[in-house]
């Protein structure tokens, strides 16, 4: 395939899409620090950068009435093929499982100790939310840890969604990063729920979670596994596998994490749906009205 450069200078990048504003002007700015960063890691001449930058200010133009993790469903596509890998992140993935499985037996054995069991879980799960190469270059697991154990939730329902769990017969949970995955799992197996089904993404985007990593994770073994059928860091309801939906709308309970998923689903003001997740970046914060490096857990009821 023959590159053309259109474009002689990264200035004229964000000068091409001042007209997209569909999407927020931060989140256009996180898109590039994370592709700039993957072009880097996969060592991309310049010409196959320029082409994709091309393509990146066409969809912003084009796709005004997205939301952000649409667009990055549609960069995400045009970048594998460009670059002819089909998950860029495949290798932090695969870290990030193993780091967190590595402090699995540690973390399941002090819930198990625990005064409050539910507690340490649900901190754990909410800890976890940190693994996300999509937000950061990197991340420590182990200090959020001991920052989520010892801070207050700035929005606090966990009442409201322990009781939920006990009452409801049908629990969906919306994972989202690999890595994290591990954390949800320990909550998982501490509420003990007989009817609980795990979502992850239907196709590799970013460092979220798939069903490859929920099998190397044995997260298979502690809930009944389904993928949403779609590609996005979110999940994106008109966008899903028909199957999914019937899942979804048959829920009593619906427990989603991570800033992606609560993009998705927020404007649906669902009373079933409860976010668990740390606010990364200015826009959720503002969305949310807390402050960035918060823990959540929100529901719209």
């Amino acid at each position: 395939m023959q590159i053309i450069v259109i474009m002689k200078s990264m200035d004229m990048i964000t000068a091409g899409i001042k007209q997209a504003d569909a999407v927020d002007i931060r989140c256009r700015h996180c898109f590039l620090r994370t592709y700039n960063r993957l072009f880097d890691k996969y060592k991309i001449e310049r010409n196959q950068r320029l082409y994709f930058f091309m393509h990146y200010n066409q969809i912003l133009l084009k796709y005004k009435t997205l939301i952000s993790p649409e667009i990055q469903q549609l960069l995400n596509e045009k970048f594998c093929e460009i670059i002819g890998v089909d998950d860029p992140f495949e290798e932090e993935k695969s870290n990030s499982n193993k780091i967190a499985m590595g402090l699995y037996a540690r973390w399941k054995n002090e819930v198990l100790e625990s005064s409050d069991p539910f507690n340490l879980a649900l901190r754990l799960a909410v800890a976890g939310n940190i693994m996300d190469y999509g937000a950061y270059e990197k991340f420590d697991i182990r200090h959020t840890i001991q920052k989520v154990l010892s801070a207050d939730f700035t929005i606090d329902a966990s009442s409201r969604l322990k009781n939920k769990i006990k009452k409801a017969k049908k629990i969906l949970y919306l994972g989202d990063n690999a890595g994290e995955i591990v954390f949800d799992k320990i909550f998982i197996e501490t509420i003990m729920h007989n009817n609980l089904t795990y979502v992850v993404r239907g196709a590799s985007i970013l460092n979220d979670a798939t069903l490859e990593d929920a099998k190397n994770t044995g997260m298979d073994l502690a809930a009944d596994v389904f993928s949403n059928g779609y590609g996005a860091p979110s999940t994106i309801l008109r966008k899903c596998s028909r199957e999914f939906q019937k899942v979804f709308q048959e829920a009593d309970l619906i427990i989603s994490k991570g800033q992606g998923n609560l993009e998705g689903l927020i404007t649906h003001h669902d009373p079933r749906i409860f976010f668990l997740l740390m606010v990364k970046c200015d826009v959720i914060a503002d969305l949310l009205q807390v402050q960035k490096g918060d823990f959540v857990v929100y529901n719209q009821n």
